[in-house]
């Protein structure tokens, strides 16, 4: 039994506050005895959601201790059935009140269900392999001279796998190592499909990760040559209505064509997992490509996800401390100095991947659990502002139920009991908008999955989770929205309140109006971060890259493009719609990943380069096509077969990092990297190959001897799909068989700043909701207001004030508020987004209209709202009001 991991405190707390003493002890023992159970068999994590679960479910009457002076069961089944009666009365008495205060509720709740089926889901990534408590992801940092971080990826070097497999022996249990296939072409048949799911893994993957076999033997699928275990839903694709087990399935990639024996079909990947697969080639066959030997001595190809399991009993620590004198041993020495003080092992646990870890490298995009808590603080100030209605109408309506308190203590009724029938009433509420919320959440789920990307249901949720989740929601805004009501309303003096003497108006009106300021505090806040987050967007859209990444055509290439390509370009430039062609390693909007080690003349001296150059493989007309801009010498020459091996370009960053006094002085200096020995041709000025959430890194670009994955095709502005039709004929030509498949720099760019839009659009919706619960509340209040008011508005109408005077007297009252709110949510949204665009490298400006916008949309609402009911009680019949006063 592991002493250090405990039971969520703050519910032990809990649990002991409302169990019954004669039960405390005995239930106490076994919940904790069933949580270290379940640690040993689910993990920490999981046992802690069970012990959650379970004293939530604990919170029945036969547990709940006896509050002071409680009557028998008996009696107390026939107050809770008077309380809900009364409740029930007063909740049809007043629909208009009710409605508001049920509808507002259950927007709320809908918001907060659905945020919460969300964050349920994004924490529990990864957790369904039933050793994913000892799993962890290594990944590598590479650190400058000056200790800071120049390049942090989340695979390994190939070698690093095995030896930390045999150097610590006895703190891991397995080490495995997984690596893309780059979208080979796979073919069954005439079925073909170009597999973005295809990977390379040891043979031990699935003693390591739980996917569930459908056919075949875990341990020995992956263990022969040429095997592959395909999923449920690759195999229907390539083999319906046929056993696919023992068939063959061919894959061709780069010129590379293997035939691959089925030895086993598992289960489709869970959606909630930090990368989706749809096949795992067994890894010997790679290392027959390559040669083991040689991938054993690869310490620069960082391409490969490795996968540790902890022995049981072991932690990461043990394995962390001994990290610096492996790499020494491994690396030796760089520039003199131990490898260790320039390289970095990093483990991460395996859950923590999908919302914790951003790396240069990743196999998949992962989300971010700053989303997690931002939709999560969005919800929960929706269901306050819901909450502050509920206290507000009931506070506003406190005249009316004075004399009912009042009644009710002459009649000998305790402080106690009141408070419970207030609360009784207010969880009665909370149940029907629970109904209600459950109905919205059912309407609007397949579209937030849509948004979302996720595949949310209720059939996702442990049943009983939910139903704790569903009780927990209803009695905490139950007791939250109706405590302040029943305290106050149950305070009340009943001689005073018979006598008819006035309450403490001048209190409850304060906080009624702080509630108020409150409720558009938060509205007012949202709307500014929507536009805030909408303004950011459209500044790194829009934004000047220092390059032309308009009509950029990118297509995928192979040996035999690369081979040809003076041909093929000449043969695409014949065509009117097309400007240009080139190809390289890498294209902008991608990652800078490749970079190797050198070292430069200045000064008369040649010195090592002690921070990361990315470099980049080009072609001689790559610059000319991008139409980026040079500052010092000259671009590439076919002319000069020089400019083929000792040529070198850099942009501006790599020149001032280098310490060069000017562009110039770089020209014609030597330059030593990655093997070859030349000098600086050219500098060209700054442009942002990634997206503006990276920093402009140091390049150096090199005419590429091989390395060209990518063909860029420059296309005349209009004449796009003239252009395209033909690449797909002429593609599909060049590499017969695969599916022709392109994409344009521009729209990749943009598609990096989905998570930012998303943002944008759930704040954008939320806020609509924010609102919408905020004006609900101000509409009932409006009502209560001018009901309250009628004689006073009707002696001024008689002694002669006109339906304007009496629409703004009233109108400015909250208008104040409004603009209260609008006080203190300018500067707290302002440190809000200010801190939010430190993230990014390259931000916009807060602009004072976007301010302004978001306070006067507020305040328009706000004024349109009341008003509605100001006006009507202005132009009422002065002779009726004071009448029926």
């Amino acid at each position: 039994m592991n002493k250090t991991i405990s039971p969520p405190k703050l519910y032990t707390k809990w649990f002991r506050w409302f169990c019954a003493d004669d039960y405390y002890e005995e239930l106490q023992g076994d919940l904790e005895e069933a949580f270290y159970l379940n640690v040993e068999k689910y993990g920490p994590a999981k046992a802690r959601a069970i012990y959650i679960r379970e004293v939530w479910l604990m919170l029945r009457p036969s547990v709940i201790k006896k509050i002071k002076g409680q009557a028998t069961n008996s009696n107390n089944i026939d107050m809770i059935r008077n309380y809900l009666k009364i409740a029930l009365r007063n909740i049809l008495g007043q629909k208009v009140y009710s409605t508001i205060n049920i509808l507002g509720l259950a927007v709320g709740m809908a918001a907060t269900i659905l945020i919460s089926l969300y964050v349920q889901h994004e924490l529990s990534y990864d957790e369904y392999h039933t050793k994913s408590d000892r799993i962890y992801r290594a990944s590598r940092e590479w650190l400058n001279a000056n200790g800071e971080s120049s390049l942090h990826l989340g695979h390994l070097a190939p070698p690093f796998g095995p030896f930390l497999a045999t150097d610590f022996d006895g703190i891991l249990e397995e080490v495995v190592r997984i690596n893309s296939g780059y979208g080979p072409l796979m073919s069954y048949n005439d079925k073909k499909f170009e597999e973005d799911g295809f990977f390379w893994a040891e043979g031990n993957l699935f003693h390591v990760f739980s996917w569930k076999f459908i056919e075949g033997d875990p341990k020995t699928a992956l263990t022969e040559p040429n095997a592959i275990v395909l999923t449920q839903s690759a195999a229907d694709r390539y083999f319906s209505g046929e056993d696919p087990m023992g068939k063959s399935i061919t894959f061709n990639n780069f010129g590379t064509e293997v035939d691959f024996k089925i030895t086993g079909i598992i289960q489709d990947s869970p959606p909630n997992s930090h990368f989706q697969f749809s096949m795992f080639a067994s890894f010997v066959t790679l290392e027959n490509f390559f040669g083991r030997e040689n991938m054993m001595q690869n310490w620069g190809s960082n391409n490969y996800a490795t996968y540790l399991l902890l022995e049981e009993g072991k932690s990461i620590e043990e394995l962390e401390s001994q990290i610096p004198a492996f790499i020494d041993k491994h690396l030796g020495e760089h520039g003199g100095e131990p490898a260790s003080t320039t390289n970095k092992l990093h483990f991460m646990p395996l859950t923590d991947i999908h919302l914790h870890s951003h790396l240069d490298s990743e196999i998949e995009a992962n989300s971010d659990i700053k989303y997690v808590y931002t939709y999560t603080i969005i919800a929960v100030f929706i269901l306050i502002i819901a909450c502050i209605n509920f206290m507000n109408l009931s506070t506003a309506r406190s005249m009316k139920r004075a004399k009912e308190v009042g009644v009710r203590k002459v009649m000998g009724a305790f402080r106690s009991s009141l408070i419970r029938q207030f609360i009784t009433e207010s969880v009665l509420i909370a149940s029907i908008s629970a109904i209600l919320s459950l109905g919205l959440v059912v309407l609007v789920l397949p579209w937030f999955n849509d948004f979302s990307g996720k595949q949310l249901s209720f059939t996702t949720v442990d049943p009983l989770f939910f139903a704790a989740l569903m009780v927990g929601v209803v009695l905490a805004v139950g007791f939250l929205a109706g405590s302040y009501p029943a305290f106050f309303l149950s305070s009340f003096a009943p001689v005073k309140v018979l006598k008819g003497s006035k309450l403490n108006s001048h209190k409850k009106l304060n906080l009624r109006s702080a509630l108020v300021v409150f409720q558009f505090f938060i509205s007012i806040c949202l709307l500014i971060g929507v536009g805030v987050i909408n303004d950011q967007i459209e500044y790194m859209k829009t934004k000047d890259l220092g390059f032309n990444k308009e009509n950029m055509v990118v297509l995928p290439s192979n040996n035999e493009i690369h081979a040809n390509f003076e041909l093929i370009r000449n043969r695409l430039m014949e065509q009117p719609s097309i400007e240009d062609v080139t190809f390289s390693s890498r294209v902008p909007s991608g990652r800078l990943l490749d970079s190797q080690g050198g070292e430069f003349e200045i000064d008369g001296e040649m010195k090592r380069i002690d921070f990361r150059v990315a470099d980049i493989h080009v072609d001689h007309s790559y610059l000319k096509t991008l139409d980026v801009k040079f500052l010092a010498g000259r671009n590439f020459d076919h002319k000069l077969a020089s400019d083929s091996s000792e040529a070198f370009i850099l942009n501006k960053a790599a020149i001032e990092a280098l310490g060069y006094s000017s562009m110039e002085e770089a020209i014609d200096k030597k330059f030593n990297y990655g093997g070859r020995n030349g000098y600086i041709i050219g500098v060209v000025d700054d442009f942002h190959f990634e997206s503006l959430k990276q920093e402009i890194a140091p390049i150096v670009f090199v005419v590429t001897q091989g390395r060209a994955r990518f063909v860029i095709v420059k296309v005349k502005d209009g004449q796009e799909d003239e252009a395209v039709a033909y690449l797909k004929e002429e593609w599909t030509h060049l590499r017969e068989g695969f599916p022709f498949d392109y994409y344009t720099i521009g729209d990749r760019f943009n598609s990096q700043y989905e998570a930012e839009e998303k943002l944008g659009e759930l704040v954008n919706y939320f806020s609509f909701l924010a609102i919408f619960v905020a004006i609900l509340g101000l509409f009932g209040l409006s009502s209560f207001s001018v009901e309250q008011n009628l004689k006073e508005i009707g002696i001024r109408k008689v002694l002669g004030a006109s339906v304007k005077q009496v629409v703004y007297m009233f109108t400015k009252r909250f208008a104040l508020l409004v603009i209260i709110g609008i006080a203190i949510a300018i500067p707290v949204s302002y440190y809000g987004m200010d801190q939010w665009l430190a993230e990014f490298p390259y931000a916009t400006d807060l602009e004072p209209v976007t301010f302004i916008i978001g306070s006067v949309v507020a305040l328009a609402f706000a004024l349109i709202t009341v008003s509605f009911e100001i006006v009507r009680g202005a132009v009422s019949n002065p002779v009726n009001t004071l009448r029926n006063e």
